[in-house]
């Protein structure tokens, strides 16, 4: 029976991962589709590194070409990061007629529709459930287990390096700097953190999350970013004395066929599972008016566990190749892009500010958010070192996110507010 090809760009640590899958599972993956599966031709930088599988090496090219437009190989499987010289190299594949498996959440974020575009003209299979939340069958769940709902709100921890400093940084009260450095020590944070702690990689899985969810496609500029490199310690005590959690969230949601995708640290009502979802985990929360709410809860990264997202997918590629039907599965986004403007985006909102200790000051803040018609759900004053300064913290009641900048903007031409130290989204109650 002659075995199903399997081109592999990457062998580093996710890599590594697929070809053990591959190897360890080979009865169960040919009991699934029919016919073998077999690794021809493995891209590697360095022939010569030591890796952490034994692979033939035979098998190991530094040369692309070897794979993307080889007769032999069927499917591709893209583990190699970087954006426009792959995304060049997948087209070539694509165009090759090999189906394409990919982890890479920045290509898709950037490039996915182009990409799926010419998938779908060349009769391809192109999938990337490991591209977001690692292990989490999250793409799959919304394409085909949601596909009969309509889905209102996704909103989830998907970056396990942010979430894993912010863990460390509220239950043990540790400043920012030491924690990166304790996650980049346990590979959880690379070297260059950008990435991670400012929001982009979360926003790039968000724009992915949201053009499947919604039908819409959605690209990175419209995911509006907050990163976590600005949160204290204060902070973070406030939250968890008024009963909240602090999460760098990814929230995506439609109302009225418009829609607002974000990424930002957000105080999460103690009660809410995200809140227990800690360290390195990831967890999406999903809305549906028929199913209700769901959660999917997993590891966010790894070696096996986003190899098992690509296997999955390359097991769906081969059923589909058995069936005939690959390229059938692709479907181009529905509605035409619509997105909220700023009056139109709803939250209740946390603000910590410094102001002169003096009698007036309050009534004058209060009158500012009243002229906008914003309410306090929570108010705390209190003295601090500085002397002659107080500090105020504010849970507003719901507003928009134009009430709540354009408020910051008259708090800061305000003569008694000394500084405005922290805002960050609300979701659910604290407590009373």
């Amino acid at each position: 029976m002659e075995p199903i090809a399997i081109g592999l760009l990457g062998l580093g640590t996710v890599g590594s991962g697929v070809v053990q899958i591959i190897e360890n599972h080979q009865e169960k993956l040919m009991h699934q589709i029919g016919r073998p599966i077999q690794i021809k031709k493995v891209l590697v930088k360095d022939l010569k590194k030591e890796r952490a599988v034994t692979i033939e090496p035979t098998l190991l090219t530094t040369n692309i070409e070897d794979i993307i437009n080889s007769p032999e190989i069927d499917v591709v499987i893209e583990v190699m990061g970087g954006i426009e010289e792959t995304k060049n190299s997948l087209i070539q594949a694509l165009k090759n007629k090999k189906h394409v498996v990919t982890a890479n959440k920045d290509l898709m974020a950037l490039h996915g529709s182009e990409l799926l575009s010419i998938a779908m003209e060349n009769g391809c299979d192109l999938f990337y459930e490991a591209s977001v939340a690692g292990g989490i069958p999250i793409l799959r769940s919304l394409v085909d287990g949601l596909s009969s709902d309509h889905i209102t709100k996704m909103m989830g921890i998907v970056n396990g390096t942010t979430n894993f400093i912010l863990t460390k940084m509220s239950k043990q009260g540790s400043a920012y700097e030491d924690v990166l450095k304790e996650a980049q020590q346990l590979g959880y944070a690379e070297a260059d953190p950008t990435s991670d702690v400012e929001g982009l990689d979360a926003a790039r899985k968000m724009a992915i999350l949201a053009t499947l969810g919604f039908s819409m496609k959605i690209d990175l500029d419209d995911v509006k970013v907050q990163g976590i490199t600005t949160i204290t310690e204060r902070d973070l005590q406030y939250a968890k004395q008024l009963g909240y959690t602090m999460k760098l969230i990814g929230i995506a949601q439609i109302e009225d066929d418009k829609v607002e995708v974000s990424v930002q640290p957000t105080l999460l009502a103690e009660a809410h599972p995200l809140s227990s979802v800690n360290d390195e985990y990831n967890a999406v929360y999903v809305y549906g008016e028929a199913v209700g709410e769901t959660m999917f809860y997993g590891p966010g990264a790894g070696s096996l566990p986003t190899a098992t997202s690509i296997v999955s997918d390359l097991v769906v590629v081969l059923k589909n190749m058995v069936l005939g039907v690959n390229g059938k599965s692709i479907i181009s986004p529905q509605y035409e892009k619509k997105l909220k403007a700023p009056h139109e985006i709803l939250s209740k909102y946390f603000l910590r500010f410094h102001v002169t200790d003096k009698v007036g000051v309050l009534a004058n803040i209060t009158a500012i958010f009243s002229e906008r018609g914003v309410s306090f759900e929570k108010i705390l004053q209190l003295p601090v070192k500085e002397k002659g300064l107080s500090e105020i913290v504010i849970v507003t009641h719901s507003t928009s996110l134009e009430d709540f900048e354009g408020i910051l903007a008259q708090l800061e031409m305000l003569p008694s507010v000394h500084e405005i130290k922290s805002s960050y989204r609300v979701e659910g109650n604290g407590h009373s």
